[in-house]
């Protein structure tokens, strides 16, 4: 189930703090709590997903793109995501996580979020190929970025391995090749 609780105050928290330029990092803190927990007791990784959407959602506020997309009723989705988990994070262990985006192009906007242990070790690290849509479509990252009060909607560069990433994503097939069972 969605946690419903922690958006509502994460939200909040988020209202209260600084606005961000949109590459900047968003640093939110956490607890794994039982309800996270997988059979081994340590964060569930459907349920580190589910708390990257919290951050996210903390990030798109602080930088404006929660205002843009409600005022024009526009919504976000994901279009692809690559993760790996390092480090285990055990029940009640808090944790921090950054949210930030990396680059855009004529279509995405790229998002990196990891989440930090106590200790300073990176648990896990995921990045999002992430849309905004209409109606329409995909609405691109440079109107999007007008529409945030953004002057300048020139991109960073990609890094490297970002792009091997997409690279290597674009050669997947879609959709999936099934074979049939015998």
């Amino acid at each position: 189930m969605f946690p419903i609780v922690r958006l509502a105050k994460d939200m909040f928290v988020a209202s209260r703090m600084q606005p961000l330029e949109l590459t900047e990092t968003h640093v939110s803190n956490h607890r794994c709590w039982p309800w996270d927990l997988d059979i081994w007791l340590e964060l569930n990784n459907g349920r580190a997903m589910t708390l990257y959407d919290l951050g996210r959602t903390m990030l798109a506020q602080r930088v404006g793109l929660g205002k843009a997309i409600l005022a024009r009723r526009w919504a976000m989705t994901m279009a692809g995501s690559t993760v790996r988990f390092r480090r285990r994070i055990r029940g009640f262990e808090r944790f921090e996580m950054r949210s930030r985006a990396i680059c855009w192009d004529e279509r995405f906007i790229y998002l990196e979020q990891t989440m930090w242990k106590r200790n300073g070790e990176c648990a896990s690290h995921v990045v999002f190929r992430s849309a905004v849509t209409n109606e329409n479509g995909i609405v691109p990252p440079s109107e999007v970025l007008l529409q945030m009060g953004q002057e300048d909607t020139t991109s960073p560069p990609m890094p490297e391995w970002l792009a091997a990433w997409c690279a290597a994503d674009a050669l997947r097939p879609w959709p999936p090749m099934q074979e049939k069972l015998v």
